[in-house]
């Protein structure tokens, strides 16, 4: 196998480069004889009969809940952590998931924990992931833990394919819309201008406009090409900045008909997360951070910085909420109870589970919502345009008859 390195000598220099060796404890020895400090060692996932690693088949949600899944079926059966994670890359028909696990398998082997193991891998255990797994190390409860944990990434899923399948009718109606309109303005038009030769003082001005557009659009296509990109650049080049990101979030809860099904989802994210960590022993304060970040919403994360700030103080998660307004009274008082009969985690649980039945509900209902306004509105332009073409021909032909 081979193995690509960072290390640092006695100097303190950092060093990077690859080796050949058989396994990753025979990388890792090797690197100790030769005087360095190991920071990190990974293997090279090569792909047999495939393209550049460009094209390398990338580690999806639903590879990490059937880790978790399997995982915690093989724990509570008594299979040792190794063997478990040995299997499982046996297993594993994605080759860069089965070069991960391969990896873990060989730290956990080489006496790490499976948490630190799991950390090299941000970008698909994530720190709930991680901090749940350590705390269930330390508590002895791994196996349920890791049916905890896939069973709250399961649900996630679920929200998501609910909000996705929501949209995909408006954005087909939106395609066709648009797509339409093109066509008439491109093909339809173009045909009619010679009707209108020498009257065009006779032409009513709906029909004058979108005359002056369709000529603009066939004449200068390439120009609206390049706006077109440009635009879609440039909205992809503020997402990624932080003051498009808090944009978007805020219209994400705050625009109708989006705004009240987004709140509720990140309400969901943040309490069971919360739920799940207090109920394995992770502190209030670390507790509090996760529930923010995986909100994934700028303005509900904040709340939760603030509320844990507040909690340092010595006052209670209901007292601190009180003064956001994205959190319902109802949840505040559920909150309450839950903190006065020392059962937060459990009230936590059940109104997480309440809140997704309200997003599944929400969902229906937006659709709902969404289908006949967008009939109405692409039925109006397309009749608007349509209206557009015949005004002439009706005011053309009047003197005629």
């Amino acid at each position: 196998m081979r193995f690509v390195y960072q290390a640092k000598d006695p100097n303190g220099t950092l060093r990077t480069g690859e080796l050949d060796v058989d396994s990753f404890e025979a990388a890792s020895i090797q690197l100790r004889q030769q005087g360095l400090y190991v920071l990190s060692l990974d293997p090279v996932v090569t792909h047999k009969n495939s393209g550049p690693s460009l094209f390398a088949k990338r580690v999806t949600h639903s590879d990490i809940v059937e880790f978790a899944s399997q995982m915690a079926v093989m724990v509570d059966a008594g299979v040792p952590l190794s063997s478990a994670l040995e299997g499982l890359a046996a297993q594993s028909e994605n080759p860069t998931m089965k070069a991960m696990l391969d990896n873990v398998q060989q730290r956990v082997q080489g006496g790490d924990d499976l948490s630190s193991s799991l950390a090299r891998y941000p970008k698909h255990f994530d720190r709930a992931f991680v901090n749940l797994v350590r705390a269930s190390e330390a508590s002895g409860q791994l196996g349920p833990m890791l049916d905890r944990i896939a069973t709250q990434y399961r649900t996630d899923a679920e929200t998501r394919s609910r909000i996705k399948g929501a949209l995909i009718y408006p954005a087909a109606m939106m395609t066709m819309c648009v797509g339409v309109i093109i066509f008439l303005l491109t093909y339809v038009f173009p045909k009619l201008m010679p009707m209108f030769a020498g009257r065009e003082k006779d032409i009513p001005a709906p029909t004058k406009f979108l005359l002056g557009l369709s000529t603009s659009i066939t004449t200068y296509w390439p120009w609206y090409v390049v706006g077109v990109m440009l635009l879609v650049g440039f909205g992809i080049f503020l997402l990624k900045q932080k003051t498009g990101r808090i944009m978007l979030d805020w219209m994400k809860i705050n625009l109708p008909p989006f705004g009240g099904l987004c709140r509720k989802v990140a309400l969901s994210r943040s309490l069971r997360t919360l739920s799940t960590t207090l109920n394995a022993g992770v502190p209030m304060l670390e507790a509090l951070q996760l529930s923010g970040g995986v909100s994934n919403n700028h303005f509900y994360e904040n709340c939760w910085i603030d509320v844990g700030d507040k909690v340092t103080t010595g006052r209670q998660i209901h007292e601190a909420l009180q003064s956001h307004s994205l959190f319902p009274k109802m949840l505040i008082q559920m909150i309450a109870s839950g903190e006065k009969s020392g059962r937060l985690g459990k009230v936590l649980e059940k109104v997480s589970d309440y809140l997704d039945r309200e997003v599944a509900n929400a969902v229906k209902t937006v659709t709902s919502l969404l289908e006949p306004l967008i009939i109405t509105v692409l039925g109006s332009a397309i009749g608007g345009i349509a209206v557009a073409m015949l005004l002439p021909i009706f005011k053309l032909s009047s003197p005629v008859r």
